[in-house]
C-alpha cells in the first residue's frame, strides 16, 4: 500500500486494491490566507475527520461522494478497517478547542494511528483502546496541539515501527507552529525523504521505531 503525505494532517492511503483514505483535509486559504497549501485534488473514497476546523474539515465538491468519517465509531469499507477514539484538542477537557478524533486505520495488515489534533498525553485507557500501532502519525507543531514533552512520552508509550511528523511550520502556514526539525533535532533514528509517498508492506516495516519526514507535497513556491 503508499502513504502519501499532501500537508498539515492531510495523507491519501491507497490500498492494494485501490481503495483510498483522506485524513483531515484542509481548505485552501483558510483563516484569511494562513493556511496556503495546494487544494487537495486527489479523489478519496473514504475520508477521516478528526475535527470541526478548516484547516482539518474541508470537504471539497469533488469529495462530495466520499464516505465521511466524522465519529468514534468502527467502520469497515472494503479492505480498509476503520476504528475512532475520542479525545481532546486541549488539555482542559475541550473547553478551549473542543473535542478530537484519534483513528486506528488498518490496511494491508499495517496498523496506522492519525492523532488529529490530540492537546494531551494518553492515560492507559486510551492506549489500551489504541493498541499496537505500526505507523504513528503525529503533530509536532506544538502551540494548538500535545507540548514536546507529551510527544516524546506518546512516542515512547505507544512505540511504533514508524513515526511520521504532521500538522508544524512551513513557508506555506502564516500561523503559529513550531518547525519539523525542532521535533527531529532531539530524535534518534530520522530519516528524510525527498518524497512525500512511500510504498509500505508489513514485512518491510523497521525492527526499531524510526522517525520518517515525509515532504508535503502540496507545498506551493514562493
Amino acid at each position: 500500500m503508499q502513504l502519501k503525505y499532501l500537508a498539515h494532517s492531510a495523507f491519501l492511503f491507497t490500498s492494494n486494491e485501490s481503495t483510498t483514505l483522506l485524513t483531515d483535509p484542509y481548505e485552501t486559504g483558510c483563516y484569511n490566507g494562513a493556511l496556503n497549501y495546494a487544494p487537495i485534488d486527489e479523489p478519496a473514497d473514504i475520508i477521516t475527520i478528526s475535527h470541526k476546523h478548516a484547516d482539518h474539515s474541508y470537504i471539497a465538491p469533488h469529495h462530495q461522494r466520499a464516505r465521511i468519517i466524522n465519529k468514534a465509531s468502527e467502520i469497515n469499507h472494503q479492505d480498509v478497517k476503520i476504528t475512532g477514539i475520542n479525545t481532546f484538542h486541549d488539555q482542559n477537557t475541550g473547553q478551549d478547542r473542543g473535542s478530537n478524533i484519534i483513528f486506528i486505520i488498518k490496511i494491508a495488515g499495517i496498523t496506522f494511528c492519525h492523532l488529529g489534533d490530540l492537546g494531551h498525553n494518553l492515560d492507559d485507557i486510551h492506549l489500551e483502546k489504541i493498541g499496537p500501532i505500526d505507523v504513528l502519525l503525529i503533530p509536532v507543531g506544538g502551540i494548538y496541539t500535545i507540548t514536546a514533552a507529551d510527544i516524546q512520552q506518546i512516542i515512547t508509550k505507544i512505540a511504533p515501527k514508524i513515526c511520521i511528523p504532521m500538522h508544524y511550520k512551513t513557508p506555506n502556514i502564516s500561523f503559529e507552529l513550531a518547525p519539523v526539525d525542532l521535533f527531529t533535532h532531539n530524535q534518534k533514528n530520522v530519516r528524510t525523504l525527498d518524497s512525500s509517498h512511500i510504498e509500505l508492506t508489513k514485512n518491510n516495516l523497521p525492527i526499531t521505531t524510526e522517525i520518517l519526514v515525509l515532504t508535503p507535497e502540496k507545498l506551493r513556491q514562493s
